[in-house]
């Protein structure tokens, strides 16, 4: 699939900030980033100028830390970069349900998780690590779990929201409960109300992760693109 079918995906950062975030979003000219706590993902626009890195810099402050995603554009050499991370891009194609075969279906067993379940959904992410999550990433999506014995054990939730989108992240399970399907229920669970809204569900994977890719693919995601990941701390 080329880059025509959904222009929004070349640029899910602004594009939410731009619509069903910006309640969430601080901005000054096009630059654009998230409230402290929510996210650190920020947006420059697809063609930025100096002036347009110049006010991200005043938006985040000296030496802070700027997570550009996806951003096909560098920004100028007194960044210094933090990271590098190759990874894809995978879309649900269809409006069908994914991962849906005979047996359970998939909300059985899965709580939505509130502001209330945030130092668990923490902690669930410090000991798996799916990626970033901070103590308002919640309130970008719907997020849901998954119990055992009380503990939550496994999580996936709702992060970018371009228009007509909306990113599947955060999807971990503890180690102790992996294995049993968990990841897979909270996916399909999320793909369903997601298509229920006549919306599209995606998400992001880095290329190393080899066993999330796999399942994304099983449940029917395919990849749209590469992507390359990159942080930068402002001079």
């Amino acid at each position: 699939m080329t880059n025509d079918d959904a222009p929004v995906l070349d640029d899910p950062v602004g594009q939410s900030l731009g619509a069903r975030h910006a309640p969430l979003a601080r901005r000054l000219g096009r630059a654009a980033t998230y409230l402290p706590d929510v996210a650190t993902f920020s947006s420059v626009s697809t063609d930025p100028g100096a002036e347009d890195w110049a006010d991200l810099a005043k938006l985040l402050g000296p030496g802070a830390f700027a997570d550009m995603f996806d951003c096909p554009a560098l920004p100028p050499p007194e960044w210094e970069p933090v990271f590098s991370l190759e990874g894809r891009q995978m879309i649900w194609p269809g409006t069908a349900r994914p991962g849906r075969r005979p047996g359970p279906e998939p909300d059985r067993g899965v709580t939505e998780l509130g502001a209330d379940s945030v130092p668990e959904m923490l902690d669930l992410v410090a000991r798996t690590e799916p990626g970033p999550f901070w103590p308002r990433t919640h309130e970008l999506g719907t997020y849901l779990g998954v119990r055992v014995n009380g503990t939550l054990v496994a999580m996936a939730g709702e992060r970018l929201r371009p228009p007509g989108w909306t990113e599947i992240s955060a999807v971990c399970t503890a180690p102790e409960a992996r294995g049993q399907g968990h990841a897979a229920r909270l996916i399909s669970a999320l793909a369903a109300r997601i298509l229920v809204r006549g919306e599209r569900p995606f998400l992001h994977v880095a290329e190393t992760n080899t066993g999330a890719i796999a399942l994304y693919e099983r449940l029917g995601f395919r990849t749209r693109r590469p992507v390359t990941f990159r942080g930068f701390r402002t001079p």
